[in-house]
């Protein structure tokens, strides 16, 4: 019986390796790891080889794998209704709209839905273009917006520079303490020198030809990047002093992965467009959407929006949603996230830091974690790509999936892991580190 199951495993690599065209990847690196199945924190391959899911695929499964309520869910909209033109009126689209702006600021009543977070900052980019008039978007050098025309150019990272085909993107520096383009060495003056750089990249584009600022609340693929004290409402201060909008992209951060239902919801802002996909129903159909105040849905009453998808609010999406929600809701699950993040996962990574020379500072909440890991913590001097590669190997080797970006090792675990689950992934870390610096 095992041997038909390793054959599945390896039927599914031939396939993979003759048809799929992988998304950043040179395709002769095809994936050795096969995915079968999962539930909650781990997952498994077709001949039962179990790991940890820390990396929640792409910090997306927030509420964990093969949720029995949201599976439900889906299967009875599918015998009820499995497809309907976005132009419709939809029970299932109107209940999930419901939930999500009950979560978001008093004066948000408005969802437009999309297929995921890059067509929802795409849509809320041409939104504020059109409520203000006016061209520019301004974001940081350090983000990730999607891989659609205007969010890959709004993004920061090295990912924009072969795909920079779409008009009117300015960027700037956000705050980074540890690695300070400012020269601070608190929070404060990291702060305070982030504000006066955007202050001045806005006077010098000028204030009158920009639409919108858009910012990850928490900048997530960049590096986990918690703003310090003041800084998001240093950027709503001087948005509202030149008529510029603020979107939040909260696709990664938000729907429990902070702790909170929102990752703005710890600071005094209000954006007025909220980008959101990913942990809205863990990705278990594909859903993402722009949360719209009421002043700017009130723009197109009677003037058309120019845009629209086929499967916006897709029913199977809606009803995952819906089911998503009301499980985190009922079940504790942000509150959980926030409390084993306080109670596990920061002691664990703490203690992991002053054993280990590599790991030059760590940083997040809840389960929203990034251990940077450095050559020489005098120097910060980045670990380089190849001892990475290792790292992870190492890593997957010992049944732990984990999420590598640049120099960091992301501790991104589905909201519902247990301080069990974490101390055990923390062994799994504690190993390889030590086996890296003995290299």
């Amino acid at each position: 019986m095992t041997e038909n199951l390793d054959d599945l495993d390896e039927l599914a690599r031939e396939l993979d390796r003759a048809h799929v065209f992988h998304s950043w990847s040179a395709q002769a690196q095809s994936p050795g790891l096969v995915v079968a199945s999962g539930r909650g924190a781990r997952v498994w391959d077709h001949a039962g080889r179990e790991y940890l899911d820390f990396s929640s695929q792409l910090v997306n499964v927030n509420i964990g794998h093969q949720h029995p309520v949201v599976v439900a869910a889906i299967r009875e909209q599918a015998e009820l209704l499995t497809t309907i033109a976005p132009s419709t009126a939809n029970l299932a689209r109107g209940e999930a709209a419901k939930r999500i702006v009950a979560r978001a600021p008093a004066g948000f009543e408005k969802v437009f839905f999309t297929n995921g977070g890059a067509d929802a900052n795409e849509n809320a980019i041409r939104m504020a273009r059109l409520h203000t008039g006016r061209d520019k978007v301004l974001s940081t050098y350090r983000s990730y917006h999607g891989n659609t025309g205007s969010a890959i150019v709004a993004t920061g990272d090295w990912r924009r520079v072969p795909n920079e085909f779409a008009r009117g993107h300015v960027h700037f520096f956000g705050p980074y303490l540890y690695r300070s383009e400012f020269w601070a060495t608190t929070p404060e003056e990291e702060s305070e020198r982030a504000l006066h750089h955007l202050r001045r990249v806005i006077e010098s584009e000028g204030p009158t030809s920009i639409a919108a600022v858009l910012l990850e609340s928490i900048p997530g693929t960049a590096g986990i990047l918690v703003p310090p004290p003041g800084y998001l409402e240093g950027v709503r201060e001087l948005c509202d002093r030149h008529g510029i909008l603020l979107i939040l992209d909260e696709v990664m951060a938000g729907f429990g992965r902070t702790g909170r239902w929102f990752a703005f919801d710890g600071y005094a802002v209000r954006p007025d467009l909220i980008t959101f996909a990913k942990g809205v129903n863990s990705g278990y159909v594909p859903a993402g959407g722009v949360i719209i105040s009421d002043e700017i849905a009130a723009t197109f009453d009677e003037r058309v929006f120019p845009g629209g998808l086929t499967y916006s609010g897709h029913p199977l999406a809606m009803a995952s949603i819906v089911a998503t929600l009301d499980a985190m809701a009922s079940e504790g699950i942000v509150e959980h996230a926030r409390a084993v993040g306080a109670e596990a996962i920061a002691p664990a990574l703490e203690d992991l830091a002053e054993r280990h020379a590599l790991i030059g500072e760590v940083r997040g909440e809840g389960v929203f974690w990034a251990v940077e890991l450095v050559v020489d913590r005098r120097t910060r001097e980045p670990l380089q790509a190849a001892a990475m590669g290792r790292i992870k190997a190492a890593l997957v080797e010992r049944g732990l999936l984990p999420f590598i970006q640049d120099n960091r090792i992301h501790v991104v675990p589905p909201c519902v892991v247990t301080a069990d689950e974490v101390a055990e992934a923390a062994a799994i870390y504690d190993e390889v580190l030590a086996s890296a610096s003995a290299e």
